[in-house]
């Protein structure tokens, strides 16, 4: 069979690509995929000698309005359309809303139910029109995922049967379980660490003031620059902060390392799409054993809290800096790494079941 999975950015910036490489042979199916280079940056691309690659080169900055992106998503949408007439694709795989709200027509016409839509960002929602072509892309695909559970409320209701959850860790990081356990109780300074896009500039000024110059804490920031991380670095100058530091962009493999120096991880996100997404940031504390911070109300959070791997904090709180050296000094590493073994179960569990659904999508079209 021919499959052609679709992204909307970098393939490095797309490591949930894997739950679905993982659960297609290169053996038995040709690959390809599309992907959006936006920073015309080379990227490596080895591990995918036997996919065929498809590049949209089109500068594109991320912290930008949405609305001043509409020229390069139409010009995305016409290299999409034109791949997909050229290369007559058997099956679909979308990675993102977007280019299944661009693609919609064609999908209508020629790949009603030979398509799987992967869910997992809020965007343009609120707008009607927007909303009801979310809704008709799940009605006519064969299979939904949401990689998360908070974004149910979002998709028709009548197509429950259909929608399944992706946990979008990386399977590799299931050798380097529990690396991150500590001794809680002798760590001398708390290292809180946050590793992606950084993108949520009052959270992480909030934090920078809380922590930055707390000698119980240090504060580590991993991740490409943008605009965001140049005002955070120039906050942090200007009130001097000497416990915040910036490592810049990193590789998958890299996490491994920087995990085992970290105490917390950084999950705290206050945007409308974040409070009820999932970060691959979850599945790591869970998988390397290390306790994670989270905003109050989001479904992080909550699932954190329910677990017993995760702490909800309000860095607007003045006495948040204690609250979460309390927190973590009163930890019991036993107790904590049953909890996080014990959630890797039940994530386990779904995954297996997700990777199923794929299989059986798949071959139900051969």
């Amino acid at each position: 069979m021919k499959i052609l999975l679709i992204g909307f950015s970098k393939i490095k910036y797309m490591p949930y690509i894997n739950f679905y490489f993982d659960n297609l042979s290169a053996e038995e199916h040709e690959l390809h995929v599309l992907y959006w280079n936006r920073d015309l940056k080379a990227e490596s691309l080895d591990e995918f000698k036997r996919v065929t690659i498809h590049e949209f080169a089109e500068s594109q900055r991320d912290d930008v309005a949405k609305l001043s992106k509409i020229k390069n998503f139409l010009k995305y949408r016409k290299y999409a359309k034109k791949l997909i007439r050229k290369e007559n694709f058997d099956f679909i795989i979308f990675l993102h809303s977007l280019p299944g709200v661009l693609l919609s027509g064609l999908l209508r016409r020629r790949y009603k139910g030979r398509y799987i839509f992967d869910y997992r960002d809020l965007t343009y929602e609120g707008f009607s029109p927007y909303r009801k072509v979310i809704h008709s892309l799940v009605r006519h695909s064969c299979a939904t995922f949401v990689s998360s559970d908070g974004f149910r409320p979002f998709l028709p209701l009548d197509c429950v049967d259909k929608i399944h959850t992706s946990h979008n860790f990386m399977a590799d990081s299931l050798h380097h379980r529990g690396t991150g356990g500590k001794d809680f109780v002798t760590v001398p300074c708390i290292r809180v660490a946050f590793w992606g896009f950084i993108r949520d500039e009052r959270i992480n000024l909030l934090l920078i003031d809380r922590l930055g110059n707390d000698c119980r804490f240090e504060l580590h920031y991993y991740g490409r620059e943008s605009r965001v991380t140049q005002n955070l670095q120039n906050h942090a100058s200007t009130i001097g902060a000497k416990g915040v530091f910036f490592h810049g962009e990193y590789t998958p493999a890299e996490r491994y390392d920087f995990a085992k120096k970290t105490e917390i991880i950084h999950n705290m996100f206050s945007d409308k799409n974040m409070m009820v997404a999932m970060s691959n940031k979850y599945y790591d504390g869970a998988i390397f054993h290390i306790p994670q911070l989270c905003m109050p109300g989001s479904v992080m959070g909550q699932n954190a809290e329910k677990a017993g791997i995760g702490f909800s904090c309000d860095p607007s709180q003045e006495d948040f800096a204690d609250q979460v050296y309390d927190y973590y000094k009163a930890l019991d590493p036993q107790r904590f790494a049953t909890a996080c073994d014990k959630e890797l179960s039940r994530i386990l569990e779904e995954y297996e079941h997700g990777c199923e659904v794929i299989r059986q999508a798949v071959s139900a079209k051969l």
